[in-house]
Order: C-alpha cells, then structure tokens, then sequence
C-alpha cells in the first residue's frame, strides 16, 4: 500500500529533469546528466499533504488533488527539438536515435521517438529504419516553392485586412514585431523564428478563419527548417528580415497597399521570413 501511494505521490510531480531545472530553463543539449540521475524526476514533498499522513491509510483527509502538467513531457521535448533544429544543433543529413536523445534529455526513449514521429509528419526528418530519424536536407527549390505558397495564401488576406482593420489593431501588433527585432538583434535564430510565427499568426488570425491560420502556421514552420548544415544566417539578413515586420505594420496602418504587397512577398522570399 505504501508503494502505491509513493507512486502516485511521485506521478503527481511536473516532470523535472535532474537537478531540479525543468526543460523549460534548460539548454537542449547541455551536458549530459550524471552518471544515475538520468531520468529520475526530483521528489518534493507535497506541502498539501500533511507529514502525519504520510505512509499511513486513512479515509478522513480527501486525496490531495492532482497538479495539472503544463506541457507533456513529449510536448517539452517536441518544443526542444524544434528550437534544436532551427538553431542548427540537429544537422541537417545526420541521423539521431530515440535512446540517444533520451539520454541527453534524461528520459526514456518513448517520448523522444514520439517527438520525432510528428517532426516527420512535419517534414523536419524523415525515419530511418533500426537506426532513428535523419534530420531532413532542404533544396533551395524547396524553400522557394514553400514562399511561394505563403505567399499566395497570406498576400491577398492581408491586402484584404489592410482595407478593413483600424489602425489601432495594426498599433496592437507592434510589440510582436519589436520581439522578432530584438531576437534579430542578438542573433537567436531559434527565438526569432518563434517571434516571426508569432507576429503572423496574429496578423492572420484577425481574418477570423482558424483553418487559414493553422495551415500557414504550419508552411511557415516547414520553411524555418535549416537549408545545410551552415545553419545561421548572417546577422545582416536576420536583422533586416525583422525590420520588414515593422515596415509592414506601417503600410498595414496606412492602408498603403501596393508596399504592403511588395512587402510581403519580399518577406516570404528572404532567407528567414
């Protein structure tokens, strides 16, 4: 009985990587947990139940109630991925196994192979039998037709947004793209492609259509992949791709919309966009 409740106890905790630092604070590919900590989740006491009822059987005091995850610990781990290969720490053309990213996570291998199963769907990598999964080499052929596509999706909602929405809703965007200029600034590719997402998906969700809005989000992701295995811009070109959300965001308040057009079709076709 007491195992049980232990377990149930240990199962109630957010999942902490070793040491107590959760995925959420920590590096993806830091260095590695020590040897016998690897996956094995802090154990705090839960301040909610009472040190006198601890390892013993009682039907007075209801059960503590259980904490709600903020993300699965395959949602951190997809989300970790994701920044992992768009900052260029999963190389293009390599290939990784589950059991090997696990332990440089500190969990099983379940979790991870689940990740990479959806970053396949995605088209980041692609599954290599009884080896893992190879992080997928883009064509600049690729890439273009990928902008192409946003471009025939987003160009026309957004000359259609720029003719109707009030300057004040465009005014409420500005610190979306102020975010995408200061990751630009210090050149975080990973944190800028989060910001750029971001900065689009609220320009598209003020057409009130939440299909075109997870489709494009997820063109927009697949063309944020890496190219080659050089996978940083040059600092030049990630600040200057940032600069035309702000730039946008003024023809979209003037209703300028031959510069809103030229604008976003040259956003889509940059490097970075």
């Amino acid at each position: 009985m007491e195992q049980g409740r232990a377990r149930e106890r240990a199962s109630e905790q957010p999942y902490a990587a070793p040491g107590g630092v959760s995925f959420d604070d920590s590096p993806l590919f830091g260095e590695r947990p020590s040897a016998g900590g690897a996956g094995v989740p802090q154990q705090v006491r839960d301040p909610r139940v009472p040190e006198q009822a601890r390892g013993e059987h009682t039907h007075s005091e209801p059960p503590a109630p259980r904490v709600v995850r903020r993300h699965s610990v395959r949602g951190q781990i997809l989300d970790a991925l994701r920044t992992a290969l768009v900052g260029g720490e999963l190389v293009p053309g390599e290939v990784y196994s589950a059991p090997a990213l696990g332990e440089r996570f500190g969990v099983s291998a379940t979790p991870v192979r689940e990740a990479m199963q959806q970053l396949a769907l995605e088209g980041a990598v692609e599954v290599v039998p009884n080896r893992g999964f190879r992080v997928t080499v883009r064509t600049p052929r690729e890439l273009a037709e990928l902008a192409e596509v946003r471009a025939l999706i987003e160009v026309p909602v957004m000359l259609d947004l720029a003719r109707t929405v009030p300057a004040d809703r465009w005014r409420e965007l500005r610190p979306l793209a102020e975010a995408t200029g200061a990751a630009a600034a210090r050149g975080d590719r990973a944190h800028y492609a989060e910001t750029d997402r971001a900065f689009h998906r609220a320009v598209l969700l003020l057409a009130g259509n939440a299909q075109l809005v997870a489709v494009a989000d997820d063109l927009h992701r697949r063309s944020q992949w890496p190219l080659t295995s050089a996978p940083v811009a040059r600092h030049a070109d990630l600040v200057a791709d940032a600069a035309e959300h702000s730039a946008l965001l003024d023809a979209l308040i003037a209703q300028d919309l031959p510069v809103v057009r030229s604008l976003v079709r040259e956003h889509f076709t940059g490097s970075e966009g």
